[in-house]
């Protein structure tokens, strides 16, 4: 080997080592899970080069660098900080303490919540509330089709715009179309301010599954939100008998609450374009509107991470009954373990999922993941189709989380979501015969058993994706 080779060699070792001992430094100082952890380290010195340049594209969390530095710019630029962390209500119980430093916010009394089914009743309202605003619009959404119930949003979008008010819209760049998005096109043709949420071409834009904006939130005035579970397309529209029907929850605050939700967006829409949205356009006074004491938690793969998962576990430790609601139930093993334990003493559980899910991969997993809860005495419900795409959790008749969030890791961890904390036995009593009205028959530990030999394996090697679906 001539000595010009060896350089290279020598030099290609160097650059390997050097690198394989910056990633591991990475890793060590900023990665929580100890499995991810080990592999990407091993990947880094196993796989020369190629291990390090992987790790750069894909295992460093470029969205929680930036959104920690464009949040602190907007905080700097006086953007009304109410989501500030405040004394807990007078009479708060454990659960309501422990809320509000995951979440970061204040519980706020004075709101009112009406609930809807479907975009049968939502959509009407929705565009209603779009062509009553005075001031500003505020829309994000995962999914946003340019079909007949799409248009009807995006012309009520268009109409406010030329009204001169102030319209902003976030689409997420895959939900709502990753090569295409119509509705996008049209609405940035028509002069109305839209962003895609992380869509690019460049890798270091993650246009990938993950790392979405799951968020489904329009604000009006700042005085008036809808949030919940809807996306935006014509399958939601259950009366007209759609091939695909998807039922869904969706919400309509009013009052302080709002101007949490408010916030939210507004931190969105500076990461995405850096712009500041702020003064009494977006953020006016909120007057009290009802008796609902409510709470915006939002979490995400940035510096909220895990919050909406934290808020469930410990509203599960605190409970004494758990009704649970989701089209979509893959907890990780923490989740698991504290259903389970609240079973163990006592603690009635009920979990409504479809019957038939709209991805098979999913319920197949689902099938390899709830045995140990329903033999530790949880019930699991079948809700008979159309499929339900609802997210809904109450606990002891007077509690109840709303919003976009599945039971998965996808939400739990790896996505945007927005989620929102009410307590008000009314409402929640209405929440819990909506659940007790969707449940079918009950899924048995006889029924897992009796899946054949194929199906079993099946779902086990679905359950392999577990951290990923």
């Amino acid at each position: 080997m001539s000595l010009a080779n060896e350089t290279v060699l020598v030099a290609l070792w160097v650059a390997h080592v050097a690198l394989g001992a910056a990633v591991t430094i990475h890793v060590l100082l900023t990665k929580r899970d100890i499995g991810a952890s080990i592999a990407w380290i091993g990947l880094a010195f196993l796989s020369p080069l190629v291990g390090s340049v992987l790790y750069c594209i894909f295992g460093i969390n470029r969205v929680a660098a930036r959104a920690t530095v464009l949040k602190r710019v907007s905080w700097t630029q006086g953007k009304s900080p109410t989501s500030a962390v405040s004394s807990p209500l007078a009479g708060a119980s454990p659960l309501d303490i422990a809320v509000g430093r995951i979440a970061g916010r204040p519980a706020t009394p004075g709101n009112s919540v009406s609930n809807f089914s479907n975009g049968d009743e939502a959509y009407p309202l929705m565009i209603a509330a779009i062509d009553a605003a005075r001031s500003s619009v505020a829309l994000s959404t995962f999914i946003f089709r340019l079909d007949r119930s799409g248009k009807g949003f995006a012309e009520a979008l268009i109409r406010a715009r030329r009204r001169g008010l102030e319209v902003r819209v976030i689409i997420d760049g895959v939900g709502g179309g990753y090569f295409t998005s119509p509705a996008f096109t049209l609405l940035r043709k028509n002069d109305v301010p839209v962003a895609r949420f992380l869509h690019s071409p460049l890798p270091w834009r993650m246009p990938f599954l993950n790392l979405r904006t799951h968020k489904k939130l329009l604000s009006l005035d700042g005085l008036l939100a809808f949030t919940g579970g809807l996306n935006i397309g014509d399958e939601n529209l259950v009366s007209e008998n759609p091939p695909d029907a998807v039922r869904d929850s969706h919400f309509l605050f009013q009052g302080p609450v709002v101007t949490q939700l408010n916030e939210l967006f507004a931190e969105d829409w500076l990461f995405l374009t850096g712009e500041g949205l702020r003064g009494g356009k977006w953020f006016p006074p909120t007057p009290p509107s009802g008796a609902i004491i409510a709470r915006a938690v939002a979490s995400g793969p940035d510096q909220d991470i895990e919050k909406i998962q934290s808020v469930v576990l410990q509203a599960i430790a605190c409970a004494r009954s758990v009704k649970v609601m989701t089209p979509y139930f893959l907890p990780d093993d923490r989740v698991i373990s504290a259903l389970e334990l609240a079973a163990m003493r006592g603690v009635d559980v009920d979990i409504v999922v479809p019957e038939k899910n709209n991805h098979w991969y999913m319920a197949a997993a689902m099938n390899a993941h709830i045995g140990p809860l329903i033999h530790a005495g949880c019930r699991i419900w079948t809700n008979p189709p159309p499929f339900d795409h609802s997210k809904i959790m109450t606990i002891d008749g007077n509690w109840a989380l709303i919003g976009s969030a599945n039971w998965d890791a996808r939400s739990f961890r790896l996505n945007f979501e927005l989620d929102v904390e009410i307590r008000n036995a009314d409402l929640v009593r209405r929440l819990d015969q909506e659940l007790l009205t969707k449940r079918g028959r009950p899924i048995t530990l006889d029924d897992l058993r009796s899946r054949s030999l194929p199906k079993q394996l099946l779902d086990k090697a679905a359950r392999l994706m577990l951290p990923y679906l």
